[in-house]
């Protein structure tokens, strides 16, 4: 039953790899039913990110219509029920765009992970006219000074949440239809915008990258990459931090945290302490700017900060018992001025030679808009997700009180020509429910292939998630991964694979996990160094860990495996290295 449920994308010979690189961190686990429509398809069957994605291909200059297949997916294909992203298509943008290869698109977006095949020219991979379209675009991308249709949507996101409908007065097929609409009048313009910004993010990464090897200073990219200000996905962190000094300067906010995460937002409420109501007013203003973010914050069915805020007080407690010398704004004030001494030090080791000297300026300044650029579309994407969720969740609390959905979030279970069924017809639906829940607890469970090459093997033939053994590291061993953010620093390994629980995790401790959405980022805060299993140089919470000061290593292969809780580890931000002290 579930390999009939879990009917894959129909893949190509022209583009046959597929990738869990990026992807990941966007949907960890299984998709649910109701994503793909609310993620919107169009008449021919395609979702609204699929065709956001062949939007922005196409505006980079990189491919025309008619290289890509009409009926399927291209970009993004669903196999065992996981989500995955089309590495050969990208790959192919890495040859075909001037100064950059099919392997700095790896190294930008995949990382370092077993099992990706070596790239292999196709015929129809050089394209001298796809070239010169794309060098336009780069050219443009290198001097614009803003990006303002970046901002103006942002502002209409914004505008959106402002004005959010009234959900309890509306109907029931009212609330579905609103949703359809609503993704369909705007999401597609959003995801086909972060996708555009995203791969020009490649071109200052390429040219701060090269420059600072030929100049014999390799490590001093990243630094270069760090401390750009106005990054979207790191402000809540910011804000985060403020809440968590007030939290600690107060006996009675102290008090109600010591009792324990569960339920203290509603403890909070409840008390009319000056400081307390203080601090709820506070909290408030942030949910409203950030309520949108959360674990896994692409799925419609997840939770987020605005619908569980239990959560985000999870994180602003380790910041509560933080040291001052924690600040993320003081790091990223002291990685900021680091930054521009390393520019203005390695523009002058190019004095002799203008055109490079130019060309790393350039790549410079392209890092201070894109970079900021990129996390503010991912921004506004998940805030528009926020509206249609908020959306849903009334209607699943409907259907749970009527006896037809078992959780408010069962619709994610259903699609929707389902969901106005179940509206007129509510008798048995349950029972699909419950049944369909159990396939995607099955796939959960399953640990899926990091790269697929053609055709997918079944899900029945995919290990057990638990099941897969890997050898720990000892004393004096080192795992080898990617530098995500510059420094070195030492503490006790905290593994931590749920950002819903992370009590574990004590100032100056090293996060290990294995992945980092935006949920996880503000934990960075309170962490000595964070070590990830995936990821890679622009993976979204590598730009934020850069912002918040915090050494980091990704692509550390089965690290939260690997690595013994508490072991006592160094990591070396600037190299990629994770070294064992101690057990």
């Amino acid at each position: 039953m579930a390999e009939e449920y879990f009917v894959g994308t129909k893949t190509s010979e022209r583009y046959p790899i597929w990738t869990r690189a990026n992807v990941g961190e966007v949907f960890p686990d299984p998709v649910a039913l109701s994503t793909f429509d609310f993620a919107m398809q169009n008449e021919d069957g395609l979702q609204m990110s699929e065709l956001g994605f062949r939007d922005a291909y196409i505006r980079i200059g990189a491919f025309e219509e008619g290289e890509f297949d009409p009926d399927n997916p291209v970009f993004l294909g669903v196999f065992g029920g996981y989500t995955y992203l089309n590495a050969s298509l990208m790959r192919i943008f890495g040859e075909r765009a001037p100064g950059l290869s099919a392997q700095d698109i790896d190294d930008a977006f995949f990382g370092v992970q077993p099992g990706i095949p070596p790239y292999e020219q196709h015929p129809d991979d050089p394209s001298p006219e796809a070239e010169a379209r794309i060098g336009q675009v780069f050219g443009w991308a290198l001097t614009t000074p803003d990006l303002p249709e970046v901002l103006e949507q942002e502002q209409k996101v914004n505008a959106l949440r402002a004005s959010r409908p009234d959900f309890e007065a509306m109907g029931d097929h009212e609330i579905v239809d609103w949703i359809e609409n609503f993704f369909s009048e705007g999401f597609r313009e959003l995801f086909a915008q972060h996708i555009f910004i995203s791969f020009l993010t490649t071109v200052p990464l390429g040219i701060i990258s090269a420059v600072c090897e030929a100049v014999g200073r390799p490590t001093d990219a990243m630094k270069i990459m760090a401390g750009l200000g106005d990054v979207e996905s790191a402000a809540p962190s910011m804000a985060m931090w403020d809440l968590g000094r007030m939290a600690a300067n107060s006996s009675e906010i102290t008090s109600a945290f010591e009792v324990g995460i569960e339920g203290l937002d509603q403890r909070l409420r409840e008390s009319d302490e000056p400081a307390v109501t203080g601090f709820v007013t506070e909290f408030d203003s942030f949910l409203r700017s950030y309520g949108s973010r959360g674990p896994n914050e692409w799925e419609l069915s997840c939770p987020t900060w605005e619908t569980t805020p239990d959560l985000a007080l999870a994180a602003i407690d380790r910041m509560r018992v933080s040291p001052l010398s924690a600040a993320p704004q003081d790091h990223q004030a002291g990685l900021a001025t680091e930054r521009e001494r390393l520019v203005a030090e390695v523009s002058a080791m190019l004095e002799g030679d203008p055109e490079a000297q130019g060309q790393f300026l350039a790549g410079a300044h392209g890092a201070s808009v894109l970079m900021p650029g990129r996390e503010r579309t991912k921004t506004n994407c998940v805030k528009f997700i926020q509206e249609a969720r908020m959306g849903a969740r009334v209607l699943g609390q409907r259907m749970v009180e009527r006896g037809v959905f078992p959780e408010m979030t069962s619709f994610a279970m259903l699609r929707f020509s389902e969901l106005h069924a179940a509206i007129d017809s509510p008798e048995g639906w349950r029972e699909t429910i419950e049944q369909r829940q159990e396939i995607f607890d099955l796939a959960e469970a399953r640990q899926e292939p990091f790269v697929i090459v053609g055709e997918a093997e079944p899900l029945s033939s995919w290990p057990q998630r638990d099941a897969v053994a890997v050898e720990p590291v000892q004393a004096g061993d080192s795992i080898q991964g990617m530098p995500g953010c510059p420094g070195v620093s030492e503490g006790r390994a905290r593994v931590i694979l749920d950002s819903h629980d992370p009590t574990a995790l004590e100032p100056g401790d090293v996060l290990v996990a294995p992945l980092t959405d935006p949920s996880w980022t503000p934990l960075f805060v309170p962490a000595a160094g964070v070590v990830v299993d995936v990821g890679a140089a622009l993976s979204h919470a590598i730009i934020v860990s850069r912002e918040l000061g915090i050494p980091c290593v990704v692509s550390a292969t089965d690290a939260t495996k690997r690595i013994p809780d508490g072991a006592m580890v160094r990591v070396d931000g600037d190299t990629g290295v994770v070294t064992i002290l101690d057990e």
